[in-house]
């Protein structure tokens, strides 16, 4: 386009182009002129474009050199400026917080103290002052001694305050800048100012320094820019010159079939709205007269959108207008952006069938993303109601309008559908909450005629596609169905939620913004967004079904009320994992002599394999917990039974080992108000004293049970009455978020917060530590113990003599006259005289009798040795054998619990 701006002389294409030399020429009498050529004057003129570009580029670039000298020199200053500003206040601070400052300003001469070091420091840090002065501003030290003693000249307000203050001010050494800092003393009080300052002449020369170097880069810069910029336009003058009639002629003709051969409407208007030009595809397009070049565009019959568009001279892209029957796309610019002719440019392109065709390729579009977000966004959960809820949140409103899942009651429980059986609304969601379809929650039959009715039927998928004429549907409910369709829902599609050969439910799109009605490519885009979401809803059923069972079996095996004892309040909690039924279990048993059981355990791993194995070792402890074992000896059992249940699974391929267990086992005496602990790879109890101080006991951690080689400790721990003993689970301390340390930690903290009850206890505890979707069971078990006082116990040494039982005798009968317990004396003295005498003819010394006034009244006999007696029947001719029998047939339980040294027989009767 360049070539256009000149026209240049015939000249045969067969002659080359040649250099242009300079070359002296004589003029009269021999001498000589130099003539520049004609290419360095036709630069050198301002007629031509070369010419132009070549004086535009030297003074751009004279200009660029000037504003770096300028901007150099402002840097320069601006940097000095600044370094001044920062030297001075370091060496300020220096002096401020140097050592015994403060004592020199406080002593009797300053200045002959601070004279020699501000001077030795203004010549170290070469500055042009250093000055310190009293808070009245009165000079101490100065270079110049006859200042010293006068008034400081600037600010030094802010100082006082604390707060250093640097300002550029004209001085006693003229112009320059300076830095006050305050003095504090120890106390922070300020107590005298330091300041320290550069001369502008000092900081102001380096400027001066570096000018030359750049007026000589710049220089060399210019004369480059120059030369370059004169080969460049002798270039650039010789292509313009090399231009002619014919092919400037040839140029336009060229242009002008282009532009009106092109299947693409193009309108230049001027920024006068008149209409410079319109090729013939734009005539045909906008319909244009065909005096249509130079009027204005608003009085051309074109539609007013397109006039006012094309009138205005705003940029548009690809701006859809509709004229007469088809979709114009308008692009337009501006003509004046790269220096032409003020007006605008518009290209009109024919976009009717690309439009319809771009339409239905969005649509696919949109529908394959819908499918991809229904793949990834339904069956998040576990949870039938919410994956119904998320297929009609995905539904809404891309697809319809309003969305409902109508599912059979046993899907929701977790069972096989009911095809018989009622339907229950389980989702809906919709554009506007007011719409009159039935709420969640109802439950409801369809009839065979309505859509609905026919797809859970038939387990195929239908369309109504216009609702007010379809009889059908209407006869589900009349009411209802006319309140749905004034409101303005109008088409219907129900697809059936098939799972293989089980229809779940069924679900409905409804349509009402959209005055079309749904169409077969929308029933099959239904089928398939209902086929995808079946899979999840199915498969949160069967984990649901299995939660179910895994939970009925595990709250099964777990105790539903508490025994009966007076030994602790307890109160307890048990929260089941909502991923998966887990193995987490406690226990409260009664033991002889008063005594309570405490136990805890956790099975690892989630499922009925968990809850079983719970199951069985709960049995487990039971049946030890009878033999009354120490908590040592009963974990030791445990474990070995671990062992052997890992040992059955391996045989099995179709069974899995205990991956873990752990157990906690506790036995707490009211009489001694001792509790001993034995703990199998458990968390530690936590233990609140009565003053609320909160504490981990200090019992040895055992290995989990089933490793087995390793034996247990046991710890024994003296609880004051009213202390509570708090047994949980790693559920309630653990988290993948942090250690179990920091768990522990937080739970100390919750107990501390409790109230001094055991419910109270549990209530804070889970409000503070409960997660909001549990990963684990959680078991909390909070005991607050008592205390058997010393007037319900009773004590007597037997000598080893059997003259001794009349005597031990006839003192029971004394201490239950006193108890009011009359009514006991005689089945109590028989079964004391029994166990006494076994005690006597059978153990060894000492021989003790300890009876204790509980929920029911207790009589134990002790002696050291470690037989047993058993229970017989005597034959008939027997002298012996049937005391114990006696024993049996007078108590309500008996039995034998030995002692490190020793056994304890005793025998408990139901109080009247």
């Amino acid at each position: 386009m360049v070539r256009l701006m000149g026209r240049a002389p015939a000249r045969s294409p067969q002659r080359p182009s040649t250099t242009v030399s300079v070359r002296p020429q004589r003029q009269g009498g021999g001498g000589s002129r130099w003539r520049p050529p004609k290419w360095l004057r036709s630069l050198l003129s301002a007629h031509s474009v070369a010419g132009q570009v070549f004086i535009l580029h030297v003074v751009i670039v004279l200009l660029l050199v000037v504003s770096a000298v300028v901007a150099l020199v402002l840097q320069v200053q601006h940097d000095s400026t600044m370094e001044a500003r920062s030297r001075s206040l370091a060496v300020a601070e220096t002096l401020a917080h140097s050592p015994g400052i403060v004592e020199a300003l406080e002593s009797p001469d300053p200045t002959l103290l601070l004279q020699p070091r501000a001077e030795a420091i203004r010549e170290q840090a070469e500055v042009d002052f250093v000055v310190v002065m009293n808070t009245e501003g009165i000079r101490y030290t100065h270079p110049r001694t006859d200042r010293i003693g006068k008034k400081f000249v600037g600010t030094f307000q802010p100082a006082l305050a604390g707060r250093p203050v640097t300002e550029e001010i004209t001085g006693t050494l003229g112009p320059l800048v300076q830095a006050v800092v305050p003095v504090n003393n120890p106390d922070g009080v300020v107590v005298g100012l330091v300041s320290a300052g550069i001369t502008t002449e000092s900081v102001g020369g380096v400027a001066e320094d570096q000018l030359p170097l750049v007026l000589a880069a710049g220089a060399a810069a210019l004369v480059l820019a120059t030369t370059g910029a004169a080969l460049v336009s002798r270039r650039l003058l010789r292509q313009t010159h090399g231009l002619g009639p014919h092919e400037m002629t040839r140029m336009y003709e060229h242009h002008d079939a282009v532009l009106h051969s092109v299947r693409e409407g193009v309108v230049i208007v001027d920024d006068d709205g008149t209409l410079l030009l319109a090729n013939d595809e734009a005539h045909r397009l906008l319909g244009l007269p065909e005096d249509a070049e130079g009027r204005d565009v608003l009085d051309l019959p074109l539609d007013p959108g397109t006039a006012a568009l094309l009138a205005s001279g705003r940029i548009a892209t690809d701006e859809v207008h509709r004229v007469g029957d088809r979709l114009l796309a308008v692009n337009q610019r501006s003509t004046d952006r790269a220096g032409g002719p003020p007006g605008s440019v518009a290209t009109v392109r024919d976009s009717t069938e690309l439009r319809a065709l771009s339409g239905r390729a969005e649509t696919a579009r949109e529908r394959l993303d819908m499918l991809y977000d229904a793949g990834v966004g339904i069956g998040t959960s576990l949870d039938v109601a919410r994956t119904a809820e998320e297929l009609t949140e995905l539904a809404v409103p891309r697809f319809a309008d309003f969305a409902t899942v109508d599912l059979f009651e046993t899907v929701l429980a977790g069972g096989e559908p009911d095809g018989a059986g009622s339907v229950r609304r389980t989702a809906s969601a919709g554009i506007r909450k007011d719409a009159p379809l039935y709420p969640v929650g109802t439950q409801n039959r369809f009839v065979g005629s309505s859509p609905q009715g026919r797809s859970l039927a038939s387990g195929q998928s239908f369309v109504e596609p216009r609702l007010s004429e379809a009889p059908g549907w209407r006869a589900q409910d009349l009411e209802r169905s006319g309140q749905i369709v004034a409101y303005g829902i109008h088409s219907l599609i129900t697809v059936p939620l098939r799972a293989g050969s089980l229809v779940l439910g069924v679900v409905s799109f409804w349509r009402a913004e959209r005055p079309e009605p749904f169409d077969e490519e929308e029933l099959a885009l239904a089928e398939e967004l209902v086929a995808r979401a079946a899979v999840s809803i199915d498969n949160a059923r069967r984990y649901t079904r299995e939660h179910s069972m895994a939970v009925t079996l595990q709250r099964s095996l777990l105790p539903r009320s508490l025994p009966e004892q007076s030994a602790l309040e307890i109160a307890y909690r048990y929260l089941p994992a909502q991923a998966g039924v887990g193995g987490d279990w406690f226990d409260v048993l009664p033991l002889s002599g008063a005594r309570v059981a405490l136990v805890v355990g956790d099975v690892v791993g989630h499922g009925l394999h968990a809850a079983a194995t719970m199951g069985r070792l709960r049995t487990a402890v039971h049946n030890f917990s009878a033999l009354d074992l120490p908590p040592d000896e009963l974990l030791g059992l445990l474990d070995e039974l671990v062992g052997r249940i890992d040992q059955d699974e391996t045989e099995d391929e179709h069974s899995a080992p205990v991956t873990g267990a752990t157990c906690l086992y506790a036995v707490y005496d009211p009489v001694t108000r001792r509790c001993t602990v034995a703990r199998a790879g458990h968390p530690p109890p936590a233990l609140i004293r009565p003053d609320g101080t909160v504490e981990y006991a200090d019992v040895p951690a055992g290995p989990p049970l089933g490793l087995g080689g390793l034996p247990f400790e046991t710890a024994e721990l003296e609880l004051a009455e009213g202390s509570r003993l708090v047994l949980y689970t790693d559920g309630l301390v653990e988290d993948r978020n942090h250690d179990i340390d920091v768990g522990l930690e937080l739970l100390r903290k919750a107990l501390v917060q409790a109230g001094d009850s055991p419910e109270d206890t549990c209530r804070a505890v889970l409000e503070s530590r409960r997660p909001a979707r549990a990963r684990d069971d959680i078991a909390l078990l909070v005991a607050r113990t008592r205390a058997l006082t010393e007037e319900r116990i009773a004590r007597w040494p037997v000598p080893s003599d059997p003259a001794a039982v009349a005597e031990v005798r006839a003192m029971v009968a004394r201490k239950l006259s006193d108890w009011g317990l009359d009514e006991l004396v005689f089945t109590t003295e028989l079964i004391l005289s029994e166990l006494v005498t076994n005690a006597i003819r059978y153990g060894g010394s000492p021989i003790e009798v300890r009876m204790l006034r509980d929920r029911n009244l207790i009589c134990e006999v002790l002696d050291s040795s470690s037989t047993s007696p058993h229970l017989r029947y005597a034959s008939l001719n027997d002298e012996g054998g049937r005391g114990l029998f006696l024993v049996a047939q007078l108590a309500e339980r008996w039995g034998t619990r030995y002692l490190p040294a020793g056994k304890i027989i005793w025998a408990e009767q139901p109080i009247p």
